[in-house]
């Protein structure tokens, strides 16, 4: 089985090497992700520019473009037979209106829309809290290992949200929820003749 990996944080995020720990024993794995940091970016796809790839060794590429191209780019060029796509891990959850501006959900959205079998991945953070990686990767290891067993619908995707503070290594349960499309709460503070974005409403 051949896995692709990206994320929307850059192929020198702490998530991403985690990611790779925790599926590497279940397939060959190819890491295309994007050279910089690209969160928040969403769906935005490259379509007249040309996107620069290197190859920094086997199997991994550091790819000049946002998450959605680094899948394009994998399953049009560089693994055109690969079984599985996993984005993330990604610091911070990805739930409700953010699957619609995450890069990180995006690269696993444009893989399944190429009809390869995808998975978004994300660790909720808590506030005030930092990220355990280690725990983390051990539960994401956990439920990726029971995903790429079940079959998926053409076109759908998993977007998964790991709970936060996870502080053991214990079972965690699953479940699996609808779309919450209901906007965030959010506004602006006018400062001169500029807008700065604040959550001071949640």
């Amino acid at each position: 089985m051949k896995i692709i990996l990206t994320n929307d944080d850059g192929i020198d995020a702490p998530g991403l090497e985690i990611l790779q720990r925790g599926v590497q024993d279940q397939g060959e794995i190819v890491i295309v992700a994007p050279a910089q940091p690209q969160s928040g970016i969403g769906h935005k796809v490259t379509t007249w520019s040309p996107i620069a790839a290197e190859k920094l060794d086997h199997n991994h590429y550091a790819v000049d473009g946002t998450p959605a191209d680094c899948s394009r780019l994998a399953l049009k060029q560089l693994v055109p037979d690969a079984d599985w796509l996993i984005a993330g891990i990604n610091p911070g959850a990805n739930l409700g209106s953010d699957v619609y501006n995450s890069g990180t959900v995006a690269a696993a959205r444009e893989a399944a829309i190429l009809g390869c079998r995808s998975i978004a991945i994300s660790q909720y953070v808590a506030k005030d809290q930092q990220i355990n990686w280690d725990i983390t990767g051990y539960h994401a290891a956990a439920v990726l290992k029971i995903l790429i067993k079940k079959t998926i619908e053409p076109a759908w995707f998993w977007n998964v949200n790991l709970p936060h503070p996870i502080n053991d290594y214990s079972e965690i349960p699953l479940g699996f929820c609808g779309l919450d499309t209901n906007p965030h709460k959010y506004d602006y503070l006018k400062k001169k003749r500029v807008y700065l974005p604040f959550k001071g409403l949640i």
